[in-house]
């Protein structure tokens, strides 16, 4: 097999604790992610770019298929731009809950009280619309393959929404569905399809979420 033009290898940057301390760090950590909730009640108190450009930098830093890093955020500020990306999400909305979506989804979406109104998608200061490429262009336009492209973008937005938790800013995982209208309103190649649309900045002072109780570790988690 020939290695030409491979990257050198390196040193592992690896930091291993002693158990006591990996838990330490480790439940500072979980109780931290554990206070994470979506929100759909945003402010449009302005965050500043430097923040969204480091929780876009943790995101990157995720694994993904043959190193391809499969993903592109678009970030969306200009107000005109997310009026029409507002009006495309509840025509679709409108749709979905006047019809498209079963009497059981509907039923199941109750407990969070959601309707085809997207408010925040306006008021927020930063949208992220994160897209994944199904395949790659290399610099003379010819298709480049990609691997795990699903499994990858799905990581990286884990990380982003983690990120942003941390960072102190309130995140929404909204997939307006079809979501083909964000390929067409923020001009994306012809490789790429909308993922994830996710509001970032901070919560309303007034701002509700419903009661809801998580599975614990142990109903999720199988020992063999």
């Amino acid at each position: 097999m020939m290695h030409d033009n491979l990257p050198s290898m390196i040193r592992l940057n690896f930091q291993r604790y002693e158990p006591e301390e990996s838990l330490h760090r480790l439940s500072e950590f979980t109780e931290d992610l554990c206070c994470r909730r979506t929100v759909r009640h945003f402010s449009s108190d302005p965050v500043d770019p430097a923040v969204i450009r480091e929780v876009l930098r943790a995101a990157n830093s995720a694994p993904s298929g043959a190193n391809k890093q499969p993903w592109s955020f678009v970030v969306v500020t200009d107000p005109d731009l997310k009026r029409e990306i507002r009006k495309a999400a509840e025509e679709e909305e409108k749709k979905n809950y006047g019809g498209r979506m079963s009497q059981e989804w509907l039923g199941d979406l109750q407990q969070f009280r959601t309707d085809w109104n997207k408010e925040y998608i306006e008021k927020v200061p930063f949208l992220v619309v994160v897209f994944a490429q199904s395949y790659g262009l290399n610099e003379s336009g010819e298709k480049a393959k990609h691997y795990y492209v699903q499994e990858s973008v799905g990581i990286a937005c884990g990380m982003l929404i983690a990120a942003a938790h941390r960072a102190g800013l309130a995140t929404l995982t909204h997939t307006p569905s079809p979501m083909g209208f964000l390929g067409r309103i923020l001009e994306r190649p012809e490789n790429e399809r909308a993922y994830l649309l996710i509001p970032l900045g901070y919560p309303a002072e007034d701002a509700q979420v419903p009661d809801l109780a998580k599975k614990s570790v142990d109903d999720v988690t199988i020992w063999k």
